[in-house]
């Protein structure tokens, strides 16, 4: 799951940075050709759109950076943690639902997979199978139980 994210990310950073030093000086290049800069909205919109590139760079470089860090060897064997695939069951429908904890980049609510900063994944890490755990949303509380948990370790195990 981690190199998977590292590879999305790298992917995306070398589109962006080809982009950014080849594909916007030259639009910036044809813009200049067009005359008055106050009114030449292809010159403005390529500055927009250099200043968010860069910007996006900054972030990716700092997202690949701080995941060279994560250990996954310092993760929990028996909690929830980043990488987890959890089975939760509603305390009150009796509804289960299964969600796998993901850095923010890589969340798809529709996939169930969601971040472990989000609300969710909050709730959620530290706890153990059998434990309750109350999950605050913009929708609502509800009360879940964790039935069933598959750590990072787990799933790298062949």
């Amino acid at each position: 799951m981690l190199n998977e994210a590292i590879d999305r990310l790298q992917k995306e950073l070398k589109g962006l940075e080809k982009e950014y030093r080849v594909d916007l000086p030259k639009e910036i290049h044809r813009a200049l050709q067009m005359g008055d800069l106050r009114e030449n909205s292809e010159y403005h919109s390529a500055l927009d759109r250099q200043q968010f590139v860069k910007a996006r760079i900054g972030q990716l470089q700092k997202q690949l950076k701080d995941l060279s860090l994560v250990d996954l060897s310092t993760l929990p064997r028996d909690r929830v943690a980043l990488g987890s695939t959890v089975s939760l069951v509603d305390a009150q429908s009796g509804k289960s639902s299964t969600y796998e904890l993901v850095i923010p980049d890589m969340a798809d609510f529709a996939k169930g997979m969601v971040s472990v900063t989000s609300p969710i994944g909050k709730a959620l890490v530290g706890h153990r199978v059998g434990d309750d755990v109350t999950i605050r949303t913009p929708g609502g509380t509800k009360e879940y139980e964790i039935v069933k948990l598959a750590t990072v370790h787990e799933k790298q195990s062949p």
